[in-house]
């Protein structure tokens, strides 16, 4: 590949692959009192952080309200990463991610939006048929060998946002 290529080519939209299908999900750490929520995932014997699929005519925002309601009771608000302009045509302002990225999940592949969030309620209510069990961890709990290099990694980089959150009041 010549570097004409190379030029045309980043100019091009990215297809993470074509053969396979691409779904949108949200993932919502959640923080409380300088612990973030993880589940075990029954279905994928994994910990991570609550979410799901985003379902039609449904906002990312309020995706990630829903599923934080549905898998464990919580009723959560997203720390606001970025502070985008209110103007023209906009009907309603969203959250931006921390992080976004694909990945694959089997049969398919997830391009999943990671918002930081913090507890508006106190009880956590784990949805029996969907999970095993939820923990809060701290950054030196996340250390241990059950949760993933990948979940891993997310959660230290929520924890900067919502120390910074926490910081800046």
């Amino acid at each position: 590949m010549n570097k004409q290529d190379l030029i045309n080519r980043r100019n091009e939209p990215h297809v993470a692959n074509p053969q396979r299908e691409l779904q949108i999900v949200v993932a919502a750490f959640i923080f409380k009192d300088d612990k973030v929520l993880l589940i075990h995932h029954k279905k994928l014997d994994k910990w991570l952080p609550v979410g799901g699929h985003i379902e039609r005519n449904e906002t990312p925002d309020a995706a990630v309200l829903r599923e934080a309601k549905e898998e464990v009771g919580l009723d959560v608000e997203i720390i606001q990463t970025d502070a985008t302009l209110q103007c023209g045509q906009m009907k309603e302002k969203l959250c931006v991610p921390f992080h976004v990225s694909v990945h694959s999940v089997g049969d398919h592949d997830h391009c999943c939006l990671n918002y930081a969030c913090t507890v508006k309620s106190e009880n956590v209510e784990m949805n029996n048929r969907e999970l095993k069990n939820f923990q809060w961890f701290s950054k030196e709990e996340l250390k241990q060998e059950h949760v993933s290099e990948g979940v891993k990694a997310e959660a230290l980089t929520a924890f900067k946002v919502y120390e910074a959150q926490s910081t800046n009041g």
